[in-house]
């Protein structure tokens, strides 16, 4: 016996096919609207950590500059203590400069050399006076260049020579000079005389000048 469908099939097919189109949309659409909402739940969480972080940063650098402000408060009031003792250093050593500088001159003169006047400028000494050669002057200044702690940087402003009348009614040739030191006090010292050796320029000879 043959049987024939006379029902409309293709058309149910078709509903079938369709039906599970859309409920495969509708499932997809459904996961991707589930990854979306994960991703974004992870990327609020990672935001939120990130911006506790920020803040907890903010509060330790406003920590931070609260002592750093403090550290240079600090230091500015030790730089004032140490100015102020400088000044209260410098104070006495200048008060009694006078004496020391007289008594350098005395132990830097070499034999032959004799000052007939020593004049002070702030930090500048000039000293006049004979000597009974050139050589000596050159002494002079090679003793207050070197081996001075109190004088520094002698200058050689001029030298003559003359003839000078002795008791003897003799005729006795002496040099005037004219010298310009510089005057520093003890702390500068090793600083001056490391410059000096470091330079190890050779001294400049004394070249007298005919009256």
């Amino acid at each position: 016996m043959i049987l024939i469908n006379l029902l409309p099939h293709r058309e149910e097919r078709r509903k079938r096919r369709k039906t599970a189109f859309f409920v495969g949309l509708g499932l997809s659409a459904s996961a991707g609207l589930a990854v979306v909402g994960f991703w974004y739940f992870f990327v609020q969480q990672l935001i939120s950590g990130q911006q506790e972080r920020n803040e907890f940063l903010k509060a330790e650098i406003g920590k931070l500059e609260v002592q750093i402000k403090d550290i240079a408060s600090l230091k500015s009031e030790i730089e004032a203590l140490i100015a102020r003792q400088k000044a209260v250093e410098d104070l006495q050593t200048d008060r009694n400069m006078p004496v020391y500088m007289l008594d350098e001159l005395v132990r830097r003169t070499p034999e032959g050399v004799y000052f007939r006047n020593v004049k002070q400028d702030g930090q500048i000494l000039t000293i006049n006076g004979v000597a009974q050669t050139n050589e000596r002057v050159s002494e002079l200044l090679r003793n207050t260049a070197y081996q001075s702690e109190w004088l520094t940087q002698p200058e050689l402003i001029e030298i003559q020579a003359g003839d000078v009348q002795t008791a003897r009614e003799q005729k006795k040739r002496l040099f005037n000079f004219s010298v310009r030191v510089s005057i520093k006090r003890p702390q500068q010292g090793a600083q001056a005389t490391d410059a000096a050796a470091s330079t190890g320029k050779p001294d400049a000879a004394v070249t007298p000048k005919k009256s």
